[in-house]
C-alpha cells in the first residue's frame, strides 16, 4: 500500500483538509480521494491528491 495525500483549500488560500489514506495504486486511490471529497462535501471546492512520487491524482480548481 502507498500513502496518498489529499487536500482541500478555500478560495482565500486556508486549508480545509490536510489528510493522508492508504491505497494499493493511483486508480484507487482517485476512487477513494473522491469519496472523502463527497463525503465531507468538498467536491466543489479546489482539491488535489497526490501520489507517493509527487504527481497529482487528483485535481480541481
Amino acid at each position: 500500500m502507498k500513502s496518498y495525500f489529499l487536500t482541500v483549500f478555500e478560495k482565500n488560500g486556508n486549508n480545509l483538509v490536510d489528510e493522508t489514506f492508504e491505497a494499493k495504486d493511483d486508480q484507487e486511490a482517485k476512487k477513494l480521494g473522491t469519496q472523502l471529497l463527497e463525503e465531507k462535501g468538498y467536491t466543489e471546492y479546489t482539491h488535489r491528491c497526490v501520489s507517493p512520487n509527487g504527481h497529482l491524482v487528483l485535481f480541481h480548481r
